[in-house]
């Protein structure tokens, strides 16, 4: 991919957005790396966590939480157990599992949708038809898996949403997971893993998904559970970094009244979430939906381009009062009247919020 390639897509692959960080670590990483790993599990973990190098150089945490977490992740894909990443939705999974691959593997596409139509051929190998037809079974005509690609070279793939999967594609897994090898009946043939070779899957504990993994399955990963942010400072620093993230890509401006509103977007989020006000004193109803950080972080986002193109220049709380309502009420009935008696009997009465509360009476109308 070219230089202006690059810096024209709307959203870079990791190993290309963060590439000077990654090149930075490599230099300054000494320590012992497992076979075909950029960088060792150390330097994997402060990639991930962020840090200040010998020579100055800021490394920018990718994920805010437990240090703990990161370690034990980061471990496991250093020996012959598979990773799998399990949380409610908008815990940083699909986030975390990008940047494993990309710091350890140098490339985080060899990637795996799951989805209730995905194929056995996702997870195994396909066929070129026009070359299956005219020459027969071939090592031509065979379109790998981006597993099988990871096993021929020893690296990281990811496979995303993994309950989504149905159970009959899911344990075809098993034997990769288990033997290192993907057979190939056709050809008369295998392929062996390479030392360096992982995966690394998703699924979400919320939404169960088409189908539980089988125990046989099961046994194969070893999980780690991404926790929601611990408090109120994590959660906010989490949403303000990522909207600058993204508000840099989409070349919004950063404008005044953002922390003010990112603050109060993340205390309706948390206060809906957990059923009580943030001084304990309130019991609130909760919500069907599962108001995560990555919702925080579109509501906010939505409300910079709200600010900055049809607003004054500043964001306020009418920029995301919008976003937070369609955020909460996916039930339009039970969901609505869960916000009504939050905003009357919560938001009302707060001081400093005033104006939110004009703005979602006025949404809410």
């Amino acid at each position: 991919m070219t230089t202006e390639t690059t810096s024209e897509v709307l959203r870079q692959h990791a190993e290309d957005a963060f590439a000077e960080e990654l090149a930075a670590l490599a230099r300054h990483d000494d320590r012992d790396r497992p076979e075909r790993w950029r960088l060792s599990p150390w330097a994997v973990a402060t990639y991930l966590l962020g840090g200040e190098l010998a020579d100055g150089t800021v490394i920018t945490p990718k994920y805010i939480g437990p240090r703990r977490v990161v370690e034990v992740a980061v471990t496991t894909l250093a020996t012959d157990r598979a990773l799998l990443l399990l949380g409610v939705p908008g815990t940083a999974k699909t986030w975390v599992s990008e940047h494993l691959a990309a710091a350890i593997s140098g490339d985080s596409t060899l990637l795996v949708q799951g989805t209730a139509g995905t194929p056995e051929e996702a997870v195994r190998y396909g066929w070129n038809y026009a070359q299956l037809l005219a020459h027969g079974p071939s090592e031509d005509a065979l379109v790998p898996s981006p597993l099988m690609r990871a096993m021929r070279h020893g690296q990281i793939a990811r496979v995303e949403e993994l309950t989504r999967i149905p159970a009959d594609v899911q344990d075809s897994l098993i034997t990769i997971l288990s033997e290192k090898t993907l057979p190939v009946p056709e050809l008369g043939s295998e392929v062996q893993a390479v030392r360096g070779f992982n995966v690394i899957a998703t699924a979400n504990d919320r939404d169960r998904g088409v189908n539980e993994l089988s125990s046989a399955l099961r046994r194969r990963f070893n999980t780690v559970v991404l926790p929601l942010p611990g408090t109120l400072e994590e959660e906010v620093e989490i949403v303000t970094r990522r909207v600058g993230q993204l508000g840099r890509s989409l070349d919004l401006p950063e404008l005044p009244g953002g922390a003010e509103e990112i603050r109060r977007v993340v205390t309706v989020f948390r206060e809906l979430r957990s059923g009580l006000t943030a001084d304990g004193r309130t019991k609130v109803k909760t919500p069907s939906g599962t108001l995560s950080t990555a919702e925080a972080i579109s509501v906010v986002t939505n409300g910079l381009a709200l600010a900055a193109h049809f607003g004054d220049g500043v964001l306020r709380a009418g920029d995301v009062a919008d976003g937070i309502v369609g955020a909460v009420v996916r039930d339009p009935v039970a969901d609505r009247q869960v916000w009504r008696e939050y905003v009357e009997g919560v938001v009302r009465d707060r001081d400093g919020w005033k104006d939110f509360y004009r703005a979602a009476r006025e949404v809410s109308a």
